[in-house]
């Protein structure tokens, strides 16, 4: 069986991190997009940014 590769969404509003990270999970993207707002406005935004970034970065593309 397959496994399914977490990788950057098609579907995307800026880099398609949370896009992503929702499809690898099974989740709806804009539960994850408000859960990664949420978290990051809890952590003063500053390490929320950085880690989407490094996110952006590391994750593979989409496939096409």
């Amino acid at each position: 069986m397959p496994r399914h590769r977490l990788t950057r969404s098609r579907k995307r509003i800026l880099g398609g991190v949370c896009g992503g990270i929702a499809d690898y999970l099974g989740w709806s993207r804009t539960l994850v997009r408000v859960l990664y707002v949420v978290g990051s406005a809890a952590s003063a935004a500053f390490p929320g940014i950085i880690v989407y970034l490094v996110l952006w970065i590391v994750m593979p593309g989409p496939k096409d």
